[in-house]
């Protein structure tokens, strides 16, 4: 059974949409959720003149889709670090907000900031939720296995409060609901892979897909049928969704999050459908009736 987190959260300027503090008990790791706008409300944190790891955060004007750029500043003769590399980068603006990694005790040298920016680069692209401004995989660098174990250790935590502060930039989509959100006799069945197949008739083919329920709505899975023809049933932004969409030769080549598993059924189809009937499990039950069994 996972044990629970403990994450003290301090409102810096009494408002949730400000400066962001989060520390752990027992962890050297100081975390700020900064929006670009309180830059200078920060010349007077310490901790922000050493080195640590940042992401800048923002949204694409192409795909809409969230951006992120994943950096490591180090202490600076003029003792301005992390704080005086997020001044040069207002250059650039396609980040409205940036959440940053150091220490309480001014613990991280070169080696461990350039270990840190390379594993989370790593996971944020193998987690394919956030398109990545860094142009290359940032280098890793020589460490020796004690200094990676407590590393680890410390991106474990990390990826925690990030996802706490807003960004699953770790998180992969088909992350199954959590078991302790179901009834003891669906904890066998929390990571169920339910299937779409629909004739088209203007196609003359079949649609077959694959998706996952998810705590956040529904993944359909990368490899999925997409039609190439819709009607006016769906939603201008269904129907714009498929314009912007990774799709080569009518096949899905990412997995995509929807709302609801209609949402996520129209998106394929192209047509209005009842996304609780249309998704059925390797045995035929349809996810209405999935679910109604989850809470037996």
């Amino acid at each position: 059974m996972a044990h629970g987190k403990n994450i003290n959260v301090f409102l810096m300027d009494n408002t949730p949409v400000g400066r962001i503090k989060c520390t752990l008990s027992n962890w050297t790791g100081t975390v700020y959720k900064i929006p670009r706008t309180a830059l200078e409300k920060c010349n007077d944190r310490d901790d922000l003149k050493q080195s640590g790891v940042y992401f800048l955060f923002g949204t694409s004007d192409e795909t809409e889709k969230p951006l992120a750029y994943i950096g490591q500043a180090g202490t600076r003769k003029n003792e301005k670090g992390i704080l005086y590399r997020l001044f040069e980068h207002r250059k650039n603006d396609y980040w409205n907000e940036v959440v940053v990694f150091t220490t309480s005790n001014n613990s991280f040298g070169p080696t461990e900031i350039s270990f840190l920016e390379n594993k989370f680069y790593n996971l944020a692209m193998n987690a394919h939720r956030y398109e990545l401004k860094n142009e290359n995989e940032p280098t890793q660098g020589n460490i020796t296995e004690e200094k990676e174990s407590e590393l680890e250790e410390f991106t474990e935590k990390a990826c925690i409060i990030m996802g706490v502060l807003g960004h699953k930039i770790f998180e992969p989509l088909s992350t199954p609901i959590s078991e302790g959100t179901l009834s003891h006799s669906a904890e066998e069945t929390t990571d169920v892979l339910f299937r779409l197949s629909r004739r088209i008739r203007k196609l003359g083919r079949t649609i077959e897909a694959k998706g996952k329920r998810t705590a956040e709505g529904f993944v359909v899975l990368q490899g999925s049928d997409v039609s190439p023809v819709e009607d006016e049933t769906i939603s201008a932004g269904i129907s714009k969704r498929r314009r912007k969409a990774r799709i080569s030769n009518g096949i899905l080549l990412e997995d995509m999050l929807f709302s609801s598993p209609s949402a996520a059924a129209k998106f394929l189809i192209g047509q209005s459908t009842n996304g609780l009937m249309a998704w059925k499990t390797e045995s035929g039950t349809t996810l209405k009736e999935y679910e109604k069994l989850m809470l037996k």
